[in-house]
C-alpha cells in the first residue's frame, strides 16, 4: 500500500477505504494506520536512528507525542462528517439517542399514574424496570453475533422495530401483566442501538465532544419526554398511555431513515474490516501474553474480550452509573410527591430539570474531560455528585431539591461517553465492537435493576430509600473508576496501555504510599 508517512488519514486511497468502511472505524484502519497505537517499538526505533542520534532536543520532540492523545489516536480515525453518509448515519444516532431518552425519561413521570390506573403497589410497578434488563442482557450476548450476519444494517433495523414491538401495545394500555412483557422488546431495541452506536462514534477523532454530543441527545429526549409526559397528563387530561402515541410514531420514523442510511453497512462490510484489523489484534495479544491469538482470520468473539478484566469494570461501571441515573430520574417526582410534598406538576419539572442537567453537562463537559484526562476528570464529576447527593437527601426543601438534583445531572452526564473512550483507549482496536457492546448493553441493565429495587425496597420502607441506595451506587463506582489502569495525569490511558499496566495497579500503588506515609510517622 503506498502512503505518506507523515499523514496517513489524508492518502487517498485510504480515504476510499474509510468511506467503504466507514460504518466500522476502528476494524478498517490499516496496519499502518495503527503504527502510532502500538507500543513506543516502531516509531520510537525507527526515527531517531536517521534523525535524532545527535541532537537529544529534537528526539525530545519526536518522542514528546507518544504521550500526547491526538497524534497517538485520532491522526488515524475517521471523523463523523467523512462522508455525506457518515454525517447521515450520524445526525441519525442523534436522533436515535433522543428517542431512547424519550422512552427511559418518561417512565418515571408516569409512574405515579400507572400506579393509580392499575392500582398496584411499588414493587409491582418497579417491574417496568426489571423486565428490560433481559432485553439489555440478550443485547449484551448478542450484539456482536449481530454484527457478524447482518452487518450495522441489522442493528438500524432491528433496534426501531423492537421498539415498536414494545410502543404499540403500551400504546393499547393492556392488562398490566403484559407491560413487562411487551417491555422487553424495549430493552433489547435500546441495548443493541446503543452499545452499537458508542461503539462507531466512540473509535472517532474527538470521541469525548461526539460521546457527549449523543449522550446529550439521550439527555434532552430524556428532558423533553417526561414534560411531554406530565403535561398531557397533567394540563390535557389525557390518560397515561396517550404519550405512547407519540413514541409510535417517532420511532416509525426512526424506522425507515435508519434502514435508508445503514442499508450498505452490510455483514460482507463489517467482516472485510475484521478481517484487515485481525493480525494486529493477534500481534498484540501475543505481546501481552493472551490468549486472544486463536485464529487471526476469525472474529473476535465476546467470549474472547471477556478473558480480559477491562470490559467487566467498564460494565459494573457502567451498570452503577447507568442505575444512579435512571433511578434519579425514575423516582424524582415520587419523591418529591411523597418526601417533599410538591404539586404534581412541579412535581414532574423536578425531574426535567435534572434530565436537563444531564444533557448540558454531557455537552459542556465533554469538551473539559479529554483535555485534563478521563481519570481526573470522572474522578472529580463524582466526588462533586457524592456531595450533591448528600445535600440533596439532607436537605428537606424542595426548591433546594430542585438545585441539587439540577446541579447533580450536569456532573453525572460526562460519565458514560469517558467510560466509552477510556474502553477504547485500553484495549486493542479489534475488541472496540465487542467490549464497548458488552459494556454498554450490560451497563444498561443498571436502568432496570436499580430502579427496581429502589421500588421493591420503597415499598417498606418508604420512596426516601432512594437517597442513600444512590449514594451508595455513586461510591461503588468511584472505586469501579479508580481500579482501571492509568494515573490521574492526562494522557494516563494511552500510557497505561503503553506500558501493559494491570487493573487495579494505581490502588496498590496508592495503598504503598499510604503504608510508606503510616510507616514514617511511626
Amino acid at each position: 500500500m503506498v502512503s505518506s508517512t507523515t499523514s496517513p488519514p489524508s492518502d487517498p486511497g485510504k480515504m476510499d477505504h474509510h468511506h467503504l468502511h466507514n460504518i466500522q472505524p476502528a476494524p478498517t484502519i490499516s496496519n499502518d494506520n495503527h503504527a502510532p497505537e502500538k507500543p513506543s517499538t516502531t516509531p520510537i526505533e525507527r526515527e531517531p536512528k536517521t534523525t535524532t542520534t545527535d541532537n537529544p532536543s529534537e528526539k525530545q520532540q519526536l518522542q514528546q507525542p507518544d504521550t500526547e492523545q491526538p497524534p497517538d489516536h485520532d491522526a488515524s480515525k475517521t471523523t463523523w462528517n467523512a462522508s455525506r453518509t457518515s454525517i447521515a448515519r450520524f445526525l441519525l444516532i442523534c436522533y436515535s439517542f433522543i428517542l431512547m431518552g424519550m422512552s427511559d425519561g418518561a417512565i418515571g413521570a408516569l409512574i405515579p399514574y400507572l400506579e393509580t390506573y392499575y392500582s398496584i403497589s411499588y414493587t409491582i410497578i418497579s417491574l417496568v424496570f426489571l423486565s428490560p434488563f433481559v432485553g439489555y442482557l440478550l443485547a449484551a450476548l448478542f450484539n456482536n453475533l449481530i454484527h457478524h450476519h447482518f452487518g450495522q444494517r441489522g442493528v438500524a433495523i432491528l433496534g426501531p422495530l423492537c421498539r415498536l414491538i414494545g410502543f404499540i401495545p403500551m400504546a393499547c394500555h393492556p392488562p398490566y401483566p403484559a407491560l413487562p412483557v411487551v417491555m422487553l422488546f424495549t430493552g433489547f431495541g435500546n441495548g443493541i442501538e446503543d452499545s452499537a452506536w458508542n461503539a462507531w462514534v466512540g473509535n472517532m477523532r474527538k470521541a469525548n465532544e461526539l460521546l457527549g454530543i449523543i449522550h446529550g441527545c439521550y439527555g434532552l429526549g430524556a428532558t423533553i419526554g417526561p414534560l411531554i409526559a406530565t403535561s398531557m397528563v397533567t394540563k390535557g387530561g389525557l390518560e397515561w398511555y396517550t404519550f405512547y402515541y407519540v413514541l409510535v410514531g417517532v420511532n416509525g420514523v426512526e424506522l425507515v431513515a435508519m434502514t435508508a442510511a445503514f442499508w450498505t453497512a452490510t455483514k460482507e462490510v463489517y467482516r472485510a474490516g475484521v478481517a484487515e484489523s485481525g493480525s494486529e489484534d493477534v500481534a498484540d495479544a501475543d505481546e501481552e501474553g493472551g490468549g486472544g491469538n486463536e485464529g487471526g482470520n476469525k472474529r473476535t468473539t465476546t467470549r474472547t474480550v471477556m478473558r480480559d478484566p477491562i470490559p467487566w469494570i467498564v460494565a459494573m461501571f457502567l451498570l452503577g452509573y447507568v442505575g444512579a441515573e435512571v433511578s434519579l430520574g425514575g423516582w424524582i417526582v415520587t419523591f418529591m410527591l411523597k418526601v417533599r410534598h410538591a404539586e404534581p406538576f412541579n412535581a414532574g419539572l423536578t425531574v426535567t430539570f435534572f434530565w436537563l442537567g444531564l444533557t448540558v453537562g454531557r455537552v459542556v463537559l465533554g469538551f473539559i474531560t479529554g483535555r485534563i484526562g478521563e481519570k481526573l476528570a470522572i474522578s472529580g464529576y463524582l466526588l462533586l455528585c457524592i456531595a450533591l447527593q448528600l445535600l440533596y437527601w439532607l436537605v428537606p426543601s424542595f426548591v433546594a431539591s430542585a438545585i441539587f438534583v439540577s446541579f447533580l445531572g450536569f456532573f453525572l452526564g460526562p460519565l458514560f461517553p469517558a467510560a466509552i473512550v477510556a474502553a477504547t483507549k485500553l484495549l486493542p482496536p479489534g475488541y472496540h465492537v465487542s467490549a464497548i457492546g458488552f459494556a454498554a448493553a450490560f451497563g444498561g441493565g443498571g436502568a432496570a435493576i436499580f430502579p427496581f429495587a429502589v421500588g421493591a425496597i420503597a415499598q417498606k420502607k418508604g420512596v426516601a430509600v432512594l437517597q442513600p441506595i444512590v449514594l451508595a451506587i455513586l461510591v461503588f463506582i468511584l472505586l469501579m473508576w479508580w481500579l482501571l489502569p492509568g494515573g490521574l495525569k492526562p494522557g494516563g490511558l494511552e500510557r497505561a496501555r503503553e506500558n501493559r499496566e494491570k487493573v487495579g495497579d494505581e490502588v496498590r500503588k496508592g495503598f504503598k504510599w499510604l503504608k510508606g506515609k503510616a510507616g514514617k510517622t511511626q
